[in-house]
């Protein structure tokens, strides 16, 4: 299969199964902790970078970081469009939703699994949506309930999962990737994400969470590993200042990373994409 630039990609992308987007990638982990998030907020950066039209929603309706992330005030929330539409949030020229843009920070979400998910279903298709190419979805972490009906419910045309090195986040993570193969989701590759320390005052570098472990489970998967992110003291604090690295530190080593993972992801579904219209359509006959 010939190689595409993003931008002749972005040319042919039609429009998707949800009104204003053309295609969803989920991002999701199984357990939290691992970075999902940071993931999420600078990938959906990196293609916007790369000249894509970008959306960003916040999945996770009881813990939201997006808005922390990217730098949202506290006190600013969605605009209502409409009787039942919200007009998504502008940051770092994303269009963004969260559960956070409707609720105080301090305000717990005490629902059980079935509201949170309707919840999640509103954002998502009550939202206005402006010509996206790419929605990125910041799962929330787990397996449970509300992921399940989200697979379903939601057209997610690609899913990337993020571990960590450690054999507990590895464990976790086989179950999100056996999660998206039951609901027929495919799956992009991994992310394996704190894979290597790096020192702040002398830049020595340790594998504190193991080594290797991503790798290995993608060839137990048969997929790919997108990109193996490191554990540093300026990325976490960029995260926390709400000044993703993407946008803080372009030129910076730790974002080639999270373009060069936007690239992989958009070529991989692309690919995938291509393989499954050349399948041959299966007809069933009483002869």
């Amino acid at each position: 299969m010939s190689q595409l630039s993003l931008a002749q990609i972005k040319a042919q992308l039609t429009p998707g199964r949800l009104k204003g987007v053309k295609r969803i990638i989920a991002v999701a982990s199984g357990k939290g902790g691992v970075g999902k998030s940071t993931v999420a907020a600078n990938l959906a950066l990196a293609l916007k970078k790369q000249g894509m039209q970008v959306g960003l929603l916040d999945a996770d309706i009881y813990g939201p970081s997006q808005p922390l992330m990217l730098g949202v005030a506290t006190d600013q929330q969605s605009e209502q469009a409409g009787e039942q539409g919200f007009e998504p949030i502008m940051a770092h020229g994303l269009q963004t939703m969260s559960m956070g843009y409707l609720v105080s920070e301090s305000t717990p979400m005490v629902w059980r699994g079935p509201m949170a998910s309707g919840a999640l279903q509103q954002l998502l298709f009550q939202t206005h949506w402006q010509n996206i190419d790419y929605l990125i979805i910041d799962m929330p972490p787990g397996t449970g309930d509300i992921q399940l009906t989200l697979a379903q419910k939601v057209p997610v045309d690609g899913a990337v999962i993020v571990t960590t090195p450690q054999d507990i986040a590895l464990l976790d993570a086989k179950k999100a990737i056996e999660m998206f193969a039951k609901v027929h989701v495919p799956i992009l590759g991994l992310v394996e994400n704190m894979a290597i320390h790096v020192c702040t005052h002398c830049g020595h570098q340790e594998a504190i969470f193991g080594e290797g472990g991503g790798m290995r489970m993608a060839e137990a998967y048969h997929t790919q590993v997108l990109a193996h992110i490191p554990l540093t003291k300026t990325l976490r604090m960029e995260m926390d200042q709400g000044t993703p690295t993407v946008m803080a530190r372009s030129d910076s080593e730790e974002a080639k990373i999270f373009l060069a993972l936007a690239e992989r992801c958009v070529s991989t579904l692309w690919q995938q994409e291509k393989i499954g219209e050349q399948l041959p359509e299966i007809v069933m006959s009483e002869d």
